[in-house]
């Protein structure tokens, strides 16, 4: 799905990603964790291509990155950031409906409608319509722009990947794990993930590898168990932890402190 070697980005003669070299498969949920600072949306936005980046080699499903047509990518890839305009002049159910934009030139189709409407149904905003964009919590706009991507990627599409950075924040104990869920069956339909979490425990339960990033660059990038143990990460974090099993599925759990 995905090849880099030699990734590198820099502002002035600060490195903000350095020596980034990954394979990723299709089918897989990736979380990209890390402290504060370490690049992971920095590294997030070279994926999307939304920066001017360094690389000796950078392919998405075995073309390069750079030769696929600005209007075409939209159908491959979709992106979630992690800042959302407060301010934005239309209907809920239309700010949704903007995932459906790389397919209509000047009027949606009972189709893009349909898509719409099961993505708001899934992400649990179908209640939202009537009511106005900016009275909305913070949460419930997460979970609007969350609909919003998954309806871009609703096509016949093979391998498609998924960019979320951060698509936890703002959201209660229940709508995280219900995201993650939505995004693991996504994954298991042949697409890829990739996802930037802060909680390292709900990405020891639901990713499939992790990329540890440290400094710029990566510190790690496997499976959950051998990414997450007590030294590197008390190490990477600067603050003491213990690693324990989960009770129902054995992969590690973070205790802090």
């Amino acid at each position: 799905m995905i090849k880099i070697h030699d990734l590198s980005f820099q502002v002035k003669d600060r490195f903000l990603l350095k020596d980034i070299n990954l394979e990723i498969n299709k089918g897989e949920l990736i979380a990209i964790v890390g402290p504060n600072g370490a690049g992971k949306s920095t590294f997030l936005s070279c994926v999307a291509n939304e920066i001017q980046y360094k690389t000796k080699h950078f392919s998405f499903k075995d073309k390069d990155i750079k030769s696929y047509k600005r209007s075409k990518i939209p159908l491959h890839r979709a992106k979630f950031s992690q800042h959302q305009s407060n301010e934005i002049n239309l209907k809920n159910e239309e700010i949704v409906l903007m995932g459906r934009y790389p397919y209509f030139k000047t009027e949606a189709d009972l189709s893009d409608l349909e898509i719409v409407e099961k993505w708001m149904a899934k992400t649990e905003t179908s209640h939202l319509t009537d009511r106005e964009y900016e009275q909305l919590s913070g949460g419930e706009k997460q979970r609007l722009h969350l609909a919003r991507v998954f309806a871009q990627l609703e096509n016949n599409i093979e391998n498609k990947l998924l960019l979320l950075d951060e698509p936890l924040n703002n959201l209660d104990v229940a709508h995280q794990f219900k995201t993650l869920h939505l995004i693991k069956e996504f994954t298991q339909k042949n697409n890829t993930a990739l996802v930037v979490l802060h909680d390292l425990n709900i990405a020891s339960q639901f990713a499939d590898r992790l990329i540890l990033m440290n400094k710029s660059s990566i510190e790690m990038f496997d499976e959950p168990k051998k990414v997450l143990t007590q030294e590197r990460i008390s190490r990477v974090y600067q603050y003491p932890c213990i690693i324990t099993p989960h009770p129902e599925n054995q992969q590690p759990i973070i205790l802090f402190g």
